[in-house]
Order: C-alpha cells, then sequence, then structure tokens
C-alpha cells in the first residue's frame, strides 16, 4: 500500500485517543489543550476537510464551546502554525546568536529542527501539509522558505570556509537536507522511539558526512 493509500485508509478511520470527558459544555478544555487535539484533527482527516461540527465531535464538546476559546477554524490554524514556527525560528535565531562558524551554526539548527520536529511532531505535521491554500497558509510557507534560505546561505558559507564539499550547489543542498529533516513526519512515532539512538544525532551525521570536504 502506498503511502497516500495508507493516508486515505486511516482518514477514514475512527481518531483513537482518550477523552478529556463527554459532557456537553466545556468539559476541562483550555485554549492549548483544544487547539493540540484539534490539530490532531485536521492530519487525522485534512484541514480543509475538517468543520467545526466534526471537531465539535471529536472534542465531544458542542461547537458554542469551541467558540468559547476560539473565533474560527482559521484561527485554530493560526495558533498551531505559529506554535511550529516560532519554536523553528527560534533555533535559527539561538544558532545564530552564537557566533560559530558557519558549519557549526548548520549543524547546531539541523540538530535542534529534528528536535523540535519530535517534540512537536503534531503541529509540523500540520506546517509541512500546507498548500497555500489561504492568505494565512502562504504567510506560513514563506516562514518556511526563510528557513530553507537561512540553511542554503550557512552551506555556501561553509564551502567557502573550506568546511563542506563546493561541488555541491547550496539551494540544492539545503532542500535536500530539510527534505531529510521533514520526512521524519511520515515514520517518526514518539511511542516507538529508541531512547538510546537519537534521531537529530543520526540526521546530523548523515548529511554532514556527506557535505563535508575531505580535507576535513
Amino acid at each position: 500500500m502506498s503511502p497516500d493509500q495508507r493516508r486515505q485508509a486511516s482518514a477514514r478511520e475512527p481518531l483513537e485517543r482518550p477523552r478529556t470527558s463527554s459532557r456537553r459544555g466545556r468539559p476541562g478544555y483550555d485554549r492549548e489543550t483544544l487547539v493540540r487535539v484539534c490539530v490532531e484533527v485536521f492530519n487525522h482527516r485534512g484541514y480543509e476537510a475538517t468543520s467545526m461540527g466534526v471537531l465539535a465531535q471529536e472534542l465531544g464538546i458542542s461547537k458554542s464551546a469551541i467558540y468559547h476559546h476560539v473565533n474560527s477554524k482559521e484561527e485554530i490554524l493560526d495558533a498551531a502554525l505559529t506554535h511550529s514556527l516560532s519554536e523553528l525560528e527560534r533555533v535559527v535565531a539561538e544558532a545564530e546568536a552564537l557566533h560559530t562558524p558557519a558549519v557549526v551554526e548548520l549543524e547546531t539548527i539541523i540538530r535542534e529542527s529534528v528536535n523540535v520536529l519530535t517534540r512537536s511532531l503534531p503541529y509540523v505535521t500540520l506546517l509541512l501539509r500546507l498548500r497555500g491554500n489561504s492568505e494565512l497558509e502562504t504567510a506560513a510557507l514563506a516562514r518556511r522558505r526563510e528557513i530553507t534560505r537561512r540553511i542554503a546561505a550557512l552551506i555556501g558559507q561553509a564551502q567557502a570556509d573550506g568546511d563542506l564539499r563546493g561541488d555541491i550547489d547550496a539551494r540544492t543542498a539545503s532542500r535536500l537536507a530539510m527534505g531529510m529533516v521533514n520526512s521524519i513526519v511520515d515514520w517518526y512515532r514518539p511511542e516507538r522511539a529508541d531512547s538510546s539512538a537519537p534521531v537529530a544525532d543520526a540526521v546530523v551525521h548523515l548529511l554532514l558526512s556527506g557535505l563535508r570536504s575531505n580535507d576535513r
């Protein structure tokens, strides 16, 4: 079965997760928890295909109870994208603030980006599935591209420094690097993760061992 077929089959299955409560009204959800559960539903069913009625059913509350916390489905999406993008942008900003050589900054960003992904898997999964169908989504995609451009710039600088091989286009290398990082959402499951083999270490080793200059 192809990945697309598995996703389609999964979307037809009921979302299995513990309910906070089966009471109508507001059964103990705060805004953060409500957004998190809605993100899971969006990933399971698709954002476009999920109505507020479906969210109410999955949450076990009334639609009016959802509106107690948010004004619209788009506001939920905005909160989720802000969560993931803010974490990723923080990684880039903190790595830049260290004022290390470009190759070290690159390694830091890749490692911490993987850690963000595995820590905030549902939120980053939703971000990576965007198609630019609204102004909100288009803006989020633009912020993602800025991160990829920063990685390309770092690869180019590290090549100029002689730390990375110079026979690979920096933009191509950045897209390949982020492609490897982003693919983690398709297979990583926290409950099955081997704590003795951190994913970030494996990604950094594979990426940089292929990019490092033979002279280093």
